[in-house]
């Protein structure tokens, strides 16, 4: 490993109290490539032509340093805050005259302890001071030769930051290019959706280099660079864990920094940097609450879905080189999403009943407003598939709220001109049926009253190659009760068992060939309300889904849960 040149070596000492001079400059010893990175390990030199992350304590100033060899030499040096703001300066320093590269290096230097100091250690011309969150950067076409000193300060707390210097920034090209409308624009809007565009960058279409583009949604602000995203989505990750107080650490320990290991890139601008997405692929961050970020490929237009309505976004789109892992920021934008449609309520009729759909986690609103006095009021709800939640406000208050599977009766007190409202919430599994009658005189429109146990038991003993016996639960009221059997197949499957199991599904849509009786029935004893039949007239060994509908005054019906009944081989 090269030693350091010795006026750098008394540079980034303290200044002792006895006079020294700088050695003759060595030309070889000037050469600031990143060839070998161990060189600038616990070093505060910056690289020539490599980004680094750092670090810094709040109101603990940092200084780097970065020589400019030969008078008329391009520079640019940038500065990218990514969490908070910070305020830096640039200043230049000359050489002293015996380090201007006019020596042969043929000389023997004189001991450190008998040079004397040049104005090297001096504050220097300011060339540029910042302050802010913003990506800037100090450009010159022509630099002159020099020591450069880069100042970095954070006020508000510790803070990283990364900083790029190169002294051949038309070759190296490492921030893709942005197009001469830099603008990322909202095509459409919805109540959970964004739709939005840009224009491509001109290193993907005219340089034919690699890129990706990345978009970022908040609900907090705008980001000026990537660097600030990726500090707010991995602050509960530790981004870049920050080093000891009173420790220097290396700008190229990538590991510590958010980099996983790795080879390194070009001999010059390579730094270890995490491995860009594949293009084409879409590569989502942690979802947090408040922000989220996806790499899209190339693409320039891309659909932000699962936001909330009525609510006021932030998007970004950041243009990522995939060969430099540099990025550059277009000019986001922000929107609000639109509303959430008023919810359409149905209205109720007296004595009417009404079918309900209502989607998967989906909810419905029914009002029933009587337009007389009453008394009381009866709500009757039959769910058809799975559970639903139901809940009632009488002028606005809560009166009731139930989990309703099959059939069930509310009745409630009526009070003068009072007005009511259903709220229908739909179950997980999926999207649910319901019928819902409302009246002012419950026993004349009542639903069937089912019992507790709506199953329909089979008979295994008595079962026979051509008939199958069954029983089920009936009422204490006299109902009418039809059974039904269709003939089913071995590869009957569930899904085909729940579309079978909508009870709200009547008689009328069965076949005539499927009936097998209708019967009246009644007993004033619960426990001994129970009827039996015999299917007759089946093949042998075939499978048959027999089914029992209950049928209420009203005309309304019932259904209990189908039953699957296999008739005997052999006799």
């Amino acid at each position: 490993m090269a030693p350091l040149p010795l006026w750098l070596l008394w540079l980034l000492l303290p200044l002792g109290p006895r006079a020294q001079k700088l050695p003759t400059r060595d030309e070889e010893l000037f050469q600031m490539q990143v060839r070998d990175k161990a060189f600038f390990h616990d070093s505060s030199v910056l690289p020539d032509g490599a980004e680094i992350s750092s670090y810094l304590f709040r109101d603990t100033p940092k200084r780097y340093f970065f020589v400019v060899e030969e008078d008329n030499t391009p520079l640019s040096v940038t500065v990218t805050p990514c969490d908070t703001p910070l305020e830096w300066r640039l200043s230049l320093q000359e050489l002293p005259e015996e380090a201007s590269g006019q020596g042969s290096g043929e000389q023997e230097p004189e001991p450190l302890e008998q040079q004397r100091p040049q104005a090297t250690h001096e504050a220097g011309a300011e060339l540029l001071s910042y302050q802010g969150n913003d990506v800037e950067s100090f450009v010159s076409a022509g630099a002159p030769a020099g020591l450069y000193r880069l100042e970095l300060l954070s006020t508000e707390k510790d803070a990283h930051f990364r900083v790029y210097a190169t002294t051949t920034p038309a070759s190296d090209q490492p921030y893709p290019e942005l197009p001469y409308d830099p603008r990322v624009d909202v095509t459409a809007l919805g109540r959970t959706t964004a739709t939005l565009a840009w224009k491509p960058s001109p290193t993907a279409s005219r340089l034919q280099q690699p890129v990706q583009y990345c978009v970022v949604v908040s609900r907090q602000h705008n980001f000026k660079s990537l660097c600030a995203v990726e500090a707010k989505l991995s602050a509960d990750d530790a981004f870049m864990t920050a080093p000891k107080p009173g420790l220097d650490f290396s700008p190229f320990d990538f590991a510590h920094f958010g980099f996983p290991p790795g080879n390194p890139g070009k001999e010059r601008g390579g730094p270890r940097a995490r491995p860009p997405p594949r293009l084409g692929l879409a590569t989502h961050s942690r979802p947090q609450a408040d922000i989220q970020k996806v790499c899209i490929g190339n693409k320039n237009i891309f659909t932000v879905s699962d936001l909330k309505p009525d609510t006021q976004y932030y998007f970004d789109v950041f243009v990522a080189n995939s060969r430099s892992n540099m990025s550059t920021a277009y000019v986001g934008t922000f929107a609000r999403t639109r509303e959430e449609a008023a919810q359409k309520t149905v209205e109720l009729k007296d004595g009417k009943v009404t079918d309900v759909f209502v989607k998967r986690r989906g909810a419905k609103l029914l009002r029933f407003a009587p337009v007389s006095s009453h008394q009381k009021v009866a709500f009757f709800v039959h769910s058809c598939l799975d559970a639903v939640q139901v809940q009632v406000r009488r002028d606005g208050k809560l009166v009731l709220s139930q989990s309703v599977e099959g059939v069930r009766q509310f009745l409630l007190r009526g009070r003068p001109k009072a007005k009511y409202l259903l709220r229908l919430k739909g179950s997980r599994k999926g999207a649910s049926l319901l019928k819902v009658l409302a009246s002012m005189r419950p026993g004349k429109h009542a639903f069937p009253s089912l019992p507790e146990d709506t199953r329909i038991k089979a008979f295994d003993r008595l079962r026979t190659c051509s008939s199958a016996t069954v029983a089920w639960l009936g009422t204490q009221e006299r109902s009418k009760f039809c059974l039904y059997k269709k003939e089913v197949g071995d590869t009957y499957s569930d899904g085909q068992r729940r579309r079978e199991q909508n009870q709200c599904l009547g008689p009328d849509t069965r076949e005539k060939s499927e009936k097998v009786l209708c019967k009246y029935f009644h007993s004033r004893n619960p426990q001994r309300a129970v009827t039996t039949e015999t299917v007759r007239g089946l093949q042998p060994g075939k499978a048959y889904l027999l089914d029992v509908y209950l049928v209420g005054h009203g005309g309304h019906s019932v259904k209990y849960q189908s039953k699957v009944v296999k008739t005997r081989r052999v006799c």
